[in-house]
């Protein structure tokens, strides 16, 4: 009893546990999904060499003076940065981004690491002394060190990526104290740039809620018409980068927008992932037994469409542990967030949290059809060395802080 007082009081199980257990799940649907595609074979034991990895890597992390992770938040994010220009110049195209960097046979990919670099570099100069979160000049500077990395993105082009930046930087203002209009300031540019991808009648309807947001707000007519500037120009932007993108990159964006517009072409996935996940019923078709999976009529389902191979081998049964393992590992990084009073680590916290939730719900949201198709892994569960590397180097911070939360909470 002593020995195990001794190592939950260093080792917090609640956050380890589950991400293993959902590591081993999309091990087996990894297996399963790749079983009959000579192609892919050889993904299972990737992801095997991938998990020994990240093992380590988490044990480095955990291990590492708790301090150390803001002295490296300028540096990771640099060399984030770095990364995202040379993948740009270098990079391998998969599926129509040039995402990618080539190492060694492996795939590696960049924007995996500027996420967690936007993380601390956010933490870092949201909790300095003397911060103003709702004033214009902090905010200016907290969200462009957010879009630089994703305006490199959205070069690539990877939409799926870039969404995640945006929600992570918008939860960690939140979680800062941002006021109401300081929030608007933030989220109006992102709702005019993703209304100006459904068409002009729904970018003049928002231009239309920002000037009544504005008169609302009551501020100066010179600050009002600044705001009101940047949200036009943001649109005016979008707008002129959709229609400079090739014709297949568009193709994507519209499937994006609308899945069943091309039920053939880019909205097929969506499409077959909803009849395999609705074919498993209460307890699945059985193991290795899934007829969309095992006939492949999902591509590439291993990814960011293995939610489906689960329900459908699985059945609601397997699909509601594999959600009751992400709530459980989200509540307890919330509460180590909630509980730190060292305002760093806690942003920190809460900004690894946010890229697991929106990973989680989008993922999730877009196999079942309540949300628009975005490639975006589950993480833990999904085919991906990049992935699993990042999700488990989250992981071991959340750990870090836990082994010495008698500090910082």
């Amino acid at each position: 009893m002593r020995i195990d007082y001794k190592l939950n009081d260093k080792f917090d199980l609640g956050l380890v546990i589950p991400a293993f257990i959902l590591f081993c799940i999309g091990l087996a649907a990894i297996y399963s999904s790749t079983l009959h595609n000579p192609h892919a074979t050889g993904n299972f034991n990737k992801q095997l060499f991938f998990g020994a990895v990240s093992i380590i890597l988490f044990f480095v992390i955990y291990s590492l003076p708790t301090s150390i992770f803001k002295t490296l938040a300028v540096p990771t994010y640099l060399f984030s940065l770095l990364m995202l220009l040379v993948v740009l110049v270098i990079g391998r195209r998969v599926s129509g981004a040039k995402s990618w960097l080539g190492l060694a046979g492996l795939g590696f990919q960049p924007s995996e690491l500027a996420k967690l670099g936007v993380v601390l570099i956010l933490a870092a100069f949201l909790s300095r002394k003397n911060s103003a979160i709702d004033s214009f000049k902090d905010i200016l500077i907290a969200v462009s060190l957010g879009f630089v990395p994703i305006i490199l993105i959205l070069a690539e082009p990877d939409l799926g990526s870039s969404f995640v930046f945006m929600g992570l930087i918008i939860v960690m203002l939140f979680w800062k104290g941002i006021s109401l209009f300081g929030m608007f300031v933030v989220l109006s540019p992102a709702i005019l740039a993703v209304s100006s991808l459904f068409g002009v009648y729904y970018f003049i309807s928002g231009l239309v809620l920002v000037i009544l947001s504005l008169f609302m707000f009551r501020k100066d007519i010179f600050f009002s018409a600044s705001i009101f500037t940047i949200n036009l120009a943001v649109g005016f932007f979008t707008s002129y980068m959709l229609k400079a993108l090739k014709q297949h990159q568009q193709t994507r964006i519209r499937s994006f927008i609308n899945p069943s517009a091309d039920p053939l072409g880019a909205g097929y996935n969506a499409i077959q992932a909803k009849v395999a996940i609705g074919s498993g019923g209460l307890w699945g078709k059985g193991f290795l037994a899934g007829s969309q999976t095992q006939l492949q009529f999902i591509p590439e389902q291993w990814t960011d469409f293995i939610y489906c191979v689960i329900g459908e081998e699985f059945g609601l049964i397997g699909t509601l542990i594999t959600l009751g393992l992400f709530l459980y590992l989200f509540i307890r990084v919330l509460k180590l967030a909630s509980t730190a009073k060292d305002e760093f680590i806690s942003l920190v916290l809460i900004g690894i949290l946010s890229i697991y939730f929106i990973h989680f719900i989008v993922n999730v949201g877009m196999v079942v059809g309540i949300m628009p198709v975005i490639g975006i892994p589950l993480p833990f569960v999904s085919y991906g060395g990049s992935s699993l590397l990042a999700s488990m180097i989250m992981l071991g911070i959340a750990a870090n802080v836990y082994r010495t939360r008698k500090n910082y909470t």
